[in-house]
């Protein structure tokens, strides 16, 4: 390193103990759909101490909700405001987005948690809290990056876009919107938890339903009727088939430590209606898994199909096909070319701050890059500070270790990126 990288390192290490504080504070806000505000207030307050240049606002409006990549199981975005704020550079040198959402998941079952998921604590190193590695500890990492570049002084050419967004969980609106409102750059990166690996790839997925039908009977003549619930397990089983045709086309070493690259899952399960009564009618509800490589539409088409050769198993499904639907939120698929800059600059900066050589893996969820890549045609990389394993789950933390060595990382990643002339190629 140099006497600027160490500076801005010197100063992150010296300035743990703030991290660790507008962690804490943005995890005492229970930023769930519909409820983001309180966070996004206080990261309005540290953009401002940092001196950044701010906008907020409210996303929503025809241009919006008319977009083929809008999806959201919201009508409106009122109280759920975006923030963009800037770090203006001296110019010629290509901008980077830094893309963090505020929104996280509800707590889910509080007796499975061993502490309060709002009461952040700090123990043993590290931070727990819902929200603490999906993502709220990556957005730590990102503006305590922006205010050491700023409080060192350091000099970059392209402008840094540091994007506060809500709607990730649910599909991405927020972040279409911030695009959309304007919110552009030469790249993206979004620090999801990656356990510090860098996600080149990831992949898309998608909601939907399958509509099993039966022939209801009274529950003692059984016999005079037809179980949509038995039905409906022959169709999971053979969902599950189609998902093991799709995994053993993925070849992508990138993949090669994830059990099941691309799932299909079936999150939920309704049906019947009576205990002494046969079942006419289940409802399967799940996620696909979309390949980095793949468009939504032929997967659609590949599920459509499949469903339709039950019909060769069991006469049943001739007149009474499973009834397949799309529905809900959707997250887009991305890859990066192996050779581009932008993974070139983040794993020359990750070397010079641990001094080894960063894990490489494709994500085995969907996150806004995709959004970024497909509706603002900006290349878009996935790193951070998070643990992959406790996000969504109970007990959820993360390292601080992590966060502030994630920022010293996005820092001299900035500084490589923000300096190189705009007209370099990739």
């Amino acid at each position: 390193m140099d006497q600027e990288q160490l500076a801005i390192c010197q100063w992150l290490d010296n300035n743990q103990h703030r991290a660790v504080k507008l962690l804490q504070k943005l995890v005492e806000q229970p930023s769930t759909q519909g409820n983001e505000a309180s966070a996004q207030a206080i990261v309005l307050e540290k953009c401002r101490q940092i001196g950044l240049e701010i906008d907020i606002w409210e996303p929503g409006g025809k241009k919006l909700k008319s977009h083929r990549h809008f999806y959201s199981t919201r009508s409106n975005f009122k109280e759920s405001p975006n923030i963009a704020a800037v770090l203006k550079g001296s110019g010629g040198g290509k901008s980077l987005i830094f893309n963090g959402h505020i929104d996280v998941v509800p707590e889910g079952d509080l007796e499975q948690w061993d502490r309060e998921p709002f009461f952040p604590k700090l123990e043993n190193g590290n931070v727990y809290g819902r929200g603490t590695s999906d993502m709220k500890g990556g957005n730590v990492s990102m503006l305590m990056a922006l205010e050491a570049i700023s409080r060192c002084q350091t000099s970059i050419k392209g402008d840094i876009i540091f994007q506060s967004v809500i709607e990730e969980e649910s599909g991405g609106a927020g972040t279409l919107d911030a695009i959309l409102r304007g919110w552009e750059a030469d790249a993206a990166i979004i620090p999801e938890p990656t356990n510090m690996k860098i996600f080149p790839k990831q992949q898309g997925s998608m909601w939907f339903k399958v509509i099993v039908h039966g022939k209801s009977a009274h529950g003692g003549t059984r016999y005079e009727g037809v179980s949509a619930i038995e039905k409906a397990m022959m169709v999971m089983n053979h969902i599950r088939e189609l998902e093991k045709v799709r995994n053993d086309r993925i070849t992508d070493p990138l993949y090669a430590s994830t059990p099941i690259p691309i799932p299909i899952n079936i999150g939920k399960i309704t049906g019947g209606n009576w205990p002494s009564s046969v079942p006419d009618r289940v409802i399967l509800e799940g996620r696909c898994g979309v390949a980095p490589n793949e468009q939504m539409e032929e997967v659609q088409q590949e599920m459509q199909e499949y469903l339709e050769r039950l019909a060769g198993f069991d006469p049943w499904f001739a007149d009474h096909p499973a009834e397949l639907q799309w529905y809900g939120a959707r997250w887009l698929p991305n890859e990066l070319e192996p050779d581009h800059l932008l993974i070139d600059c983040l794993v020359q900066s990750f070397k010079e701050v641990t001094g080894e050589q960063p894990v490489m893996e494709a994500s085995p969820w969907g996150t806004d890059a995709g959004m970024i890549s497909a509706a603002g045609s900006i290349p878009s990389i996935v790193f951070g500070p998070g643990i992959t394993e406790t996000a969504h789950h109970p007990n959820e933390y993360i390292p601080v270790k992590n966060v502030i060595q994630a920022a010293k990382v996005m820092a001299l990643f900035a500084l490589k990126w923000c300096r190189t002339s705009k007209g370099e190629s990739n």
